[in-house]
């Protein structure tokens, strides 16, 4: 794994947790704002990691095909 998909995914593992914890009663940041942009931004994350993961676009759909026809997939 190189170091950009691992900063990416910790990332996220904190955003989550942080939104998780928030969720059940625990405030991790006390500020009211900081906390609704850490929340904008965890989405927003979490939608990329989506993306830039999963083949949704045309040439993502390429690449799949690519990769099953060597059966790397």
């Amino acid at each position: 794994m190189d170091t950009a998909s691992l900063t990416r995914f910790i990332v996220l593992i904190v955003g989550v947790l942080n939104a998780t914890l928030n969720l059940v009663g625990y405030q991790t940041i006390s500020d009211e704002l900081t906390n609704n942009i850490v929340l904008v931004v965890t989405g927003g994350y979490t939608l990329y990691m989506a993306w830039k993961n999963n083949f949704l676009s045309k040439k993502g759909l390429a690449q799949k095909e690519v990769l099953k026809q060597n059966n790397l997939h």
